[in-house]
């Protein structure tokens, strides 16, 4: 078979296809299912269009069963995730989220996510459209954060080197705003923007049916690979000389998510395609994403992702198309090097001899807890700091742009809260989660809820064995989407049902190698055993400093991973 036959999946298109083409540029009838009161929820094809505007509907499945048994219908809401490329955000626009977080969403609080924004969680439908025009009054959209379209635009969350920071946000935001879609549809429901008759607006980069699957777009600075770049579609490496940036080498093809049981499915690394120079980013984020639009599988879904259009239609191929749409021609990759991906804690000092406070947020749940009010602490923040906040892809908090003068009372109200504690062991600050029960529908285990104790484990286990100043690259996703990242991680749980995990092992620090499957479907309690017998002979056989990951692939307790696309699902002869 030919590459140019590879470049269309015969097939019937999936649902989804139809539902975009016959959704009049994404209005399909949500301002119909506002107005119906009789359900709290959004029906047929509006279930999957909201997406594209920012939100998913969910309910809260802790008391699901209960309301069916009253013949109450799900408590059904929305989650709203923010477009904020770069994770930047000011102090005003963050009173304004903790306002509307506090008196419009059942729960309350505000979530840091890894794709470096925040979410609101548990809106009710009467407080869905005030919402958007309460984020459009601050200066803040959720368009296109959701849906078959590229999503929030990370940055390295990096304000030491403030001119290469301040350049690489700014080319993140232009990233964003070139691959936005172009339809009036948000602003014409949430915003009551003017209606648009027609239905034939062009959307020259994402097509008129939008893209197969999600696309997911990053800008990183190294030596830090806080954004996790193999975990995206698209990923810019900035490069800088003498502390300015040059230009990028471009990553293509990576993603985290798979199937449980389907082999056609799998976590991938991506390609480096080389260096283009900063004049021709735009040009190539939009081939990339046309190719793929245009290239992608949109028969079955779950090979819909650009990871799988490179595995079938070839590197090569896929790259030569992108220099020909780009007019341009990639050069030889410039050299970089990653050396951690976790978020440098507490003060720093920037070039420009400002400084910034990262805040730890656990599984980036900012609400108040007993004795512990971090909410009300990030509010108070708000309200006297003059520089900006960063939200980071790791679901913490930087407060940006501190002067001297101001270092007191910003770290006093950070310890008042309970958001600056000397007793955060180095494992709980590399550890992470998905949201996973009660809201998210596709969780298949705990995640969120689950970590704190795991970790608390966790660090019970690493102290029996002499290594508390250590810490592992921890993860757990509550189903195998890959939200929490973690394939990335070098012990990573994917839920499989209550209690259960697969349980990988071999990622690295550096975030460049996929861990692969050790045991499958776990007790956690059984999981945790296996750990305290693992971590017991890292801390005998360790190489110096050698991570954990890099450990159980030389000593063979999983074997490497030769092909990460495909050869992941193999359990070790060790195991």
């Amino acid at each position: 078979m030919s590459s140019k036959d590879l470049h269309h999946v015969e097939g019937k298109p999936s649902d989804n296809e139809r539902l975009k083409a016959q959704s009049k540029h994404l209005r399909g009838t949500i301002t119909t299912d506002l107005s119906d009161d009789v359900t709290g929820g959004f029906t047929a094809d509006n279930f999957q269009l909201i997406r594209f505007h920012g939100m998913y509907q969910q309910d809260d499945r802790d008391i699901r069963g209960e309301r069916a048994k009253q013949k109450l219908e799900p408590l059904h809401n929305v989650m709203l995730r923010a477009r904020l490329p770069g994770g930047v955000i000011t102090p005003k626009q963050w009173l304004e989220i903790d306002k509307f977080a506090q008196e419009k969403s059942i729960y309350g609080s505000i979530r840091l996510t890894t794709r470096q924004t925040f979410q609101f969680h548990g809106v009710l439908k009467p407080s869905i459209k005030p919402m958007h025009q309460l984020l459009n009054a601050t200066g803040i959209d959720s368009i296109a954060t959701a849906g078959d379209v590229n999503r929030n635009v990370l940055c390295t969350s990096n304000p030491i080197e403030s001119q290469v920071h301040k350049e690489a946000w700014e080319w993140a935001t232009k990233i964003s705003e070139h691959l936005l879609p172009k339809t009036n549809a948000y602003a014409e429901i949430w915003l009551n923007g003017e209606k648009v008759e027609s239905t034939t607006e062009d959307e020259p980069i994402l097509g008129n049916n939008y893209l197969p699957r999600k696309f997911k777009t990053t800008v990183v600075i190294p030596p830090q690979n806080d954004v996790d770049v193999h975990a995206n579609d698209l990923s810019f490496v900035a490069i800088a000389e003498n502390g300015k940036l040059i230009g990028f080498n471009v990553l293509v093809g990576g993603g985290l998510a798979m199937t449980h049981g389907d082999q056609s499915t799998f976590p991938r690394k991506a390609d480096d395609f080389g260096f283009i120079e900063l004049k021709d980013t735009l040009a190539v984020a939009g081939a990339v994403v046309s190719t793929q639009r245009d290239w992608g599988n949109r028969v079955n879904r779950k090979n819909a992702k650009t990871k799988y259009t490179l595995e079938r239609v070839g590197v090569d191929v896929f790259k030569a198309e992108v220099e020909k749409r780009a007019n341009i021609t990639f050069s030889d990759s410039r050299p970089y090097v990653f050396t951690s991906r976790g978020d440098r804690f507490g003060w720093i000092e920037g070039i420009d001899k400002k400084h910034h406070l990262t805040l730890f947020i656990e599984n980036g749940r900012i609400k108040d807890l007993p004795n512990k009010p971090l909410k009300k602490g990030c509010a108070e923040l708000a309200k006297v700091h003059q520089g900006d906040f960063r939200l980071t892809a790791n679901q913490n908090l930087i407060v940006a742009g501190v002067p001297s003068d101001q270092k007191q009372i910003i770290e006093d109200i950070a310890i008042r809260h309970g958001l600056l504690e000397a007793s955060t062991s180095n494992q709980r600050k590399d550890s992470m989660a998905c949201v996973a029960l009660p809201t998210c529908p596709l969780a298949m285990a705990e995640a969120e809820r689950y970590l704190p104790d795991a970790v608390t484990t966790l660090e019970g286990i690493l102290a029996k064995h002499g290594l508390s100043n250590d810490s592992i690259i921890y993860r757990i996703n509550g189903c195998p989407n890959g939200c929490g990242r973690s394939m990335l991680a070098e012990v990573g749980l994917v839920g499989k049902g209550p209690n259960r995990y697969n349980l990988h092992l071999g990622g690295n620090i550096e975030g460049t190698r996929i861990p692969r499957m050790y045991k499958e479907n776990m007790l956690d309690t059984d999981i945790m055993t296996i750990l305290d017998e693992l971590i017991g002979k890292w801390a005998k056989n360790r190489n110096n400093a050698e991570g954990f990951g890099d450990f159980v692939i030389r000593t063979n307790i999983v074997a490497p991973v030769v092909d990460s696309a495909k050869d992941f699902y193999v359990v070790s002869a060790n195991a």
